[in-house]
């Protein structure tokens, strides 16, 4: 058995690695939905304020609407680049599913294994593709 006092300063240690692993997870995800919201707010902020005014006066010239209209839609194009960029459990998601982002070490899934991990039928014996042909 470990005596109680010289457990305490090893639970205390661990407490901290956890605290401290965990503050840097929520200081990253603060960052990315900072930077997420940041950029939506350049965005489309003036697009909508510029909507309000041409509603209101309508001296808004159709030009430069257009151009703060595509200036939102690129920011819907920028999301998908920001999120991998930042988030390493996006990153691993998307190369499950797309072929141009899987790395070469990775074993690409084949179609039985797939349908056997798909199906509600759970673990049997005998389902390799060995023991089926």
């Amino acid at each position: 058995q470990v005596p109680h006092a010289l457990s305490q300063p090893l639970a205390s240690s661990e407490s901290r690695r956890f605290t401290n692993k965990h503050s840097k997870k929520a200081l990253k995800a603060s960052l990315t939905l900072g930077i997420l919201l940041g950029m939506f707010f350049v965005a489309w902020l003036p697009f909508f304020v510029t909507n309000v005014a041409q509603a209101v006066c309508g001296c808004v010239p159709a030009g430069f609407f257009d151009v703060l209209t595509w200036l939102g839609y690129c920011n819907s194009t920028m999301n998908p680049i920001i999120y991998p960029l930042f988030m390493r459990d996006f990153k691993r998601a998307m190369g499950k599913f797309l072929p141009c982002c899987r790395r070469s070490a990775e074993p690409r899934p084949s179609a039985i294994s797939l349908s056997m991990r798909n199906s509600n039928s759970g673990p049997r014996a005998a389902t390799s593709l060995k023991n089926v042909l």
